[in-house]
């Protein structure tokens, strides 16, 4: 199985006419991710890529039934945007551009919750399911169908765990990247809790970086899952007050530091992965 999104998924492009978003809207349908459709206001009636562009999230909702969306436009419209998809239906929102503005994504969490959907990001690489969907700008070749889960605030640092996977035989059931901006629409506890009941993860890797909060949230729910946990954090010998690429990853003071959270998290009974090496060899150990 999947989190979130798999083939059943039917999922429409914001923003598809835009250079990005045409350009990923045509990557996510080779890979077979199954796009219904796109949005661009003023542009309704044509076509990308053989799927049908939209005025409205409300007419794409109508027309194709609609349940996912991936937001490729620029950050100052990603409040709007999110907002509409929500209202109109939408239940997954993946948002894959940077710099969201704290306050629009404090009102996007609370139109989300309020129409019962889940935002991913901003900032975030996206989400894949191997053999499945790909949405956002992950590069597939990374990735293979398997028993193991990955979430992650980093792009990067979720390929290499992928990668890592795949090489090892271990493969992943969905990849989830929650976005590196300080205000997320998603947490780490509340991925963690999905792959909690998925029959066929029978692991989950988890990747945080200094900065923020949301890997101590993680603690009481690994506490409770019976879900494996593997626990890597990125920055362990960034200094204070550097930033790492990220707008959230920055250490401020004793709070958020890298040594802090994996205290934390090893004690919460996470197993901590100094390397990428270190993984399989858990998960070995752990006979997944």
């Amino acid at each position: 199985m999947a989190i979130l999104v798999d083939k059943n998924s039917k999922i429409i492009v914001q923003g598809i006419t835009g250079g990005a978003g045409s350009f990923h809207a045509k990557r996510m349908i080779e890979y077979g991710t199954n796009i219904v459709g796109g949005i661009s206001p003023g542009k309704g009636g044509q076509e990308v890529e053989g799927k049908p562009v939209f005025d409205t999230c409300a007419e794409a909702v109508d027309e194709t039934g609609a349940d996912t969306s991936v937001v490729f436009l620029s950050a100052k419209f990603v409040k709007d945007a999110v907002i509409e998809a929500v209202r109109a239906g939408i239940k997954f929102v993946v948002v894959v551009p940077e710099h969201i503005p704290i306050h629009d994504m404090l009102r996007i969490r609370v139109e989300a919750e309020k129409f019962g959907a889940r935002v991913l990001g901003g900032n975030t690489a996206g989400i894949i399911s191997p053999g499945q969907a790909n949405l956002g700008i992950m590069p597939d070749i990374a990735f293979s169908p398997g028993r193991v889960g990955t979430v992650s605030r980093s792009g990067s640092i979720t390929y290499y765990i992928a990668d890592t996977l795949t090489r090892t035989g271990y493969g992943e059931t969905t990849c989830v990247g929650l976005g590196g901006d300080p205000v997320l629409g998603s947490t780490f506890d509340e991925i963690l809790e999905l792959f909690e009941q998925d029959d066929q993860t029978k692991a989950v890797v988890m990747t945080g970086e200094i900065g923020g909060i949301y890997e101590e949230r993680a603690a009481s729910t690994i506490e409770k899952i019976n879900t494996p946990v593997i626990a890597m954090i990125g920055g362990v010998f960034a200094p204070q007050g550097k930033r790492m690429g990220h707008a959230g990853a920055i250490v401020e003071g004793s709070m958020g530091t890298a040594e802090s959270k994996l205290k934390i998290l090893e004690e919460a009974g996470a197993h901590i992965a100094k390397t990428f090496n270190d993984i399989p060899e858990i998960l070995g150990s752990l006979n997944i």
